[in-house]
């Protein structure tokens, strides 16, 4: 395959400069992951601190997903104006200091008020990292974007079990305020470096005739639209197995809660997995081979998750859902900011964060009007939605440096 031996021409040893700099943002993705997850266990305390309902307690999440999506376009700016670097750091300042602000609400509109800040802060660091290691990844002609993306599940893995740990003997104030001083401690060592590290300059920009850079063109907005939507069917089925999964084994497969909680254990394992292999997978196979097989593979996981007719194979099937998973969201983003910056990483980071907030009450829908199994399906429907997609495209502006195997 001509793009195997094209990769592999273009592997160099990166310099000390460039190895500090990937250390950097992979610290930063690990602390992302991290402090959501130490925020998400404290959910159920924080609920019972402000004693709101169940709709208020929904009603004051959205400030999450209202802080994020509002950011991300206006951190794609940011970005392009300032630098991905400084926006990074001063995001992780941001995170880290708004983690502590919920155990000090004591009403839902308080909560909401502040989670709102949170988001903001997560969306933009979302956005910002990205767009930096985008810019890593076209430095060191390796496809190394599933690395970043592994730390991310690893910070989470270890932030959600540390919570688990301490949720019984410490209170939620305690907790977040040292997660907050945590992500303080990382940003000031991590930030450092970051800024005195100079962002590689992509590889192969974009130019007009006269030689300057070009502006994206419809074709190009388009592009980063398609990988969008990659991004949004992986980030659908991550939701719905997040919120759903266990639920799907407890009530229709009659696991006790100990072995349903495994359920989301299993596909997180598994897509931190494939995540730790993808830059090999996409150096040994290309971009589109690894897409298509990955959303075919997701979809026949989800298919066996949501059918199965006990509990083993459908923890087998969430297991090879996430192995399937794990490397679509890394591509399509880095294809998207390799096509337009920040403002690329802006638009594919916000469809696949509409998809992460739209699996979850669809799926709710669905196993209303259906049944829950069935409503399920739609993972794999939209994972294999994902692999038409990247097979569609995958040679789509390729004369110009656009389409998916474009290195």
């Amino acid at each position: 395959m001509p793009l195997i031996n094209k990769t592999r021409r273009q592997h160099v040893a990166p310099g000390p400069d460039l190895v500090r700099l990937r250390v950097a943002l992979t610290a930063f993705f690990a602390l992302d992951g991290f402090l959501f997850a130490g925020w998400v266990v404290r959910i159920p305390a924080i609920k019972q601190q402000t004693g709101a309902s169940a709709s208020d307690l929904g009603l004051a999440l959205l400030g999450v997903s209202a802080g994020a999506v509002v950011t991300m376009t206006l951190t794609g700016r940011l970005c392009r104006r300032y630098g991905s670097h400084p926006v990074t750091v001063a995001c992780a300042v941001l995170l880290s200091l708004s983690i502590a602000l919920p155990p000090l609400t004591h009403s839902a509109l308080a909560l909401g008020t502040v989670l709102l800040l949170f988001g903001a802060a997560y969306g933009g660091i979302s956005v910002a990292f990205n767009s930096a290691a985008v810019d890593l990844v076209a430095a060191l002609r390796r496809p190394v974007m599933p690395s970043f993306h592994a730390a991310f599940s690893l910070g989470g893995m270890v932030g959600a079990g540390l919570g688990a740990l301490v949720a019984g003997s410490v209170s939620p104030t305690v907790h977040l305020w040292g997660l907050a001083l945590v992500g303080l401690v990382v940003t000031a060592v991590a930030g450092r470096t970051l800024l005195r590290c100079d962002p590689p300059a992509p590889a192969r920009p974009a130019r007009t005739a006269s030689g300057s850079p070009a502006r994206p063109d419809g074709r190009t907005r388009a592009l980063v639209v398609v990988f969008g939507l990659i991004a949004l069917c992986t980030a659908y089925g991550e939701g719905a197995l997040a919120d759903w999964g266990a639920l799907h084994l407890e009530e229709d497969l009659g696991a006790s809660p100990g072995t349903a909680a495994l359920g989301y254990s299993c596909f997180a394992l598994a897509m931190t997995a494939g995540r730790l292999s993808g830059t090999t997978l996409l150096e040994r196979l290309g971009r589109t081979p690894t897409l298509v097989v990955g959303g075919a593979t997701a979809a026949v996981g989800m298919l066996l998750g949501a059918l199965a007719p006990s509990v083993g194979p459908a923890l087998l099937g969430y297991a090879v859902t996430g192995l399937g998973l794990a490397n679509l969201f890394p591509v399509a983003v880095e294809r998207a900011g390799a096509l337009a910056g920040p403002g690329g990483v802006a638009t594919a980071s916000t469809l696949g964060y509409g998809g992460m907030l739209l699996g979850p009450p669809a799926i709710g829908f669905m196993a209303d009007w259906f049944s829950l199994p069935a409503a399920l399906t739609s993972v794999a429907a939209l994972a294999a939605v994902a692999t038409v997609i990247a097979f569609a495209t995958r040679r789509a502006g390729t004369d110009r440096g656009e389409g998916i195997e474009a290195v």
